[in-house]
């Protein structure tokens, strides 16, 4: 009946073992099956194969190199980004230590003063007299915890999610300071090429204006040419406080994600540079590959591993708990008494802990656990289609901007030949000037837009890179 007995408690123990591992929720999510190729059709300018690294170096600006690589040495939210890292992986060793015994040590010293009673002969009542005595005691207490049911195991994978999710998140910090360099110096050098697109149409403006006045003074022009050429170049000259504005700032964004001063590379970028040029084509993979990449959604799969042990750990709080239990010490009167020898007291033996009623709190835990652990899937489902949708709005965007580019620089040759026949009309009396104005006022605005969607084509690539979820693997954690 004893080996009964105990046949079946160790049965017992298996299946409550076994049921904590197998009654846990899955720890990966069930993501729909991604499309084998991208929604937008005809992309003009990519290719199907692996993606860059080191996206950058495509556009063959070593200033932009330069800048990226400074930025990520020094910018502060990817600093705080990698001391989040140091954050997990620590409270990871705070959670591995349950594995293992804890052993402590007690010292104390006392001087205690009691009443001794004496009897003296012949005399009935006895006598108490005070006594001074010295209690000097030096021990150690261990105890470690057995994890029959996994609550300690699983919380330490917990915790690795944790640390995984959080180098994740540095990962996609990184991701965004590079795309946002990227941009930002995009943008500035956007920046300069409107504002010599405008001082060279003011200087050909002032041209036209100094011609109008000489014809006027001859009697070959109206004062009303005059006001008109006047107003056509105070209205470019109005435009080129808003662009330096817009340089500055550029600068200013830049020198921050540094970890500088606004102003600290005023020096250094202030000279004008060309637009950085996209390469013929641009590999982007498939959307499996995608998927693989992002580390937002690498995180959120992190996230779902770390609440999955969650709710395996919260459910081990049903079961007891088994701890072995120690201590030994030795006490004296005289400090000179206590050695290192064997002690003259101890305790040793296993103690178990079973909740019995604890109000619901344990049930309750498990809800929130498991009320997390269902979060974690709907975000990654989520991320998963917000990606998607990123990328492929990117993919569409860098197609139709380039065919916009192509459009505005026919249109542009298109005005300089405009301009160009009704100025030598104008001059040779066949043509109004009104002519004259209307085409420089085209070719201006023309020209802007051209700089402009230079500009946008470079962005929206970096864009494109950026949604791709490239980069981080150049820069491993230090």
């Amino acid at each position: 009946m004893k080996a009964q007995r105990k046949a079946l408690a160790v049965r017992s123990v298996l299946f409550l073992c076994g049921l904590i591992s197998v009654c846990g929720p899955n720890v990966r999510a069930q993501t729909e099956e991604s499309t084998k190729t991208w929604a937008a059709t005809s992309i003009r300018g990519v290719s199907t194969e692996k993606p860059p690294a080191e996206w950058w170096n495509s556009f063959h600006d070593e200033e932009l190199t330069r800048l990226i690589r400074r930025a990520v040495a020094n910018n502060l939210d990817l600093r705080l980004a990698a001391a989040r890292v140091d954050e997990a992986r620590a409270a990871r060793g705070v959670a591995k230590s349950a594995f293992y015994p804890s052993v402590g040590v007690t010292t104390s010293a006392e001087r205690l003063r009691e009443r001794v009673a004496a009897f003296n002969p012949g005399v009935n009542a006895p006598t108490f007299h005070p006594v001074e005595l010295n209690n000097f005691q030096v021990g150690f207490d261990s105890a470690w915890e057995i994890d029959v049911f996994g609550r300690i195991r699983n919380e330490v994978k917990a915790a690795s999610a944790n640390v995984r999710s959080a180098e994740e998140n540095r990962r996609d910090v990184l991701l965004v300071l590079l795309g946002e360099v990227a941009r930002s110096y995009a943008d500035l050098r956007g920046f300069q090429l409107r504002l010599e697109i405008a001082e060279k149409n003011i200087r050909t403006q002032e041209d036209t204006v100094h011609l109008t006045q000489t014809r006027a003074a001859a009697g070959l022009a109206t004062q009303l040419d005059v006001s008109r050429a006047v107003a056509e170049l105070e209205t470019t000259n109005a435009v080129v406080p808003s662009l330096r504005s817009a340089i500055a700032a550029s600068i200013h964004r830049i020198s921050v994600l540094l970890g500088q001063e606004p102003a600290a590379l005023e020096n250094e970028l202030e000279t004008s540079a060309p637009v950085p040029v996209v390469p013929p084509e641009v590999p982007v993979g498939l959307p499996s590959d995608l998927l693989k990449r992002r580390p937002d959604v690498r995180r959120a799969d992190d996230e779902i591993a770390g609440a999955a042990a969650n709710v395996k750990a919260a459910r081990a709080d049903y079961f007891p708990r088994f701890t072995l239990l120690g201590s030994a010490g030795r006490q004296a009167r005289q400090l000179h008494d206590l050695s290192l020898s064997l002690g003259n007291f101890f305790a040793a033996g296993p103690a178990i802990s079973l909740p019995i009623f604890t109000g619901g709190r344990i049930r309750s835990n498990v809800a929130v656990q498991n009320a997390r652990w269902k979060q974690t899937q709907i975000l990654y489902q989520s991320t998963v289609l917000s990606s998607l949708e990123e990328t492929e709005n990117a993919l569409v965007n860098y197609s139709q901007e380039q065919e916009r580019r192509d459009r505005l620089q026919a249109a542009v040759s298109q005005n300089q030949t405009a301009l160009e026949l009704s100025r030598e009309l104008y001059t040779s009396g066949l043509g109004d000037f009104l002519a004259v104005l209307d085409a420089q006022r085209q070719l201006y605005g023309n020209e802007d837009l051209l700089a402009q969607s230079q500009t946008a084509v470079t962005t929206n690539l970096i864009a494109l890179y950026k949604a791709l979820g490239g980069g981080w693997e150049s820069f491993p954690p230090q």
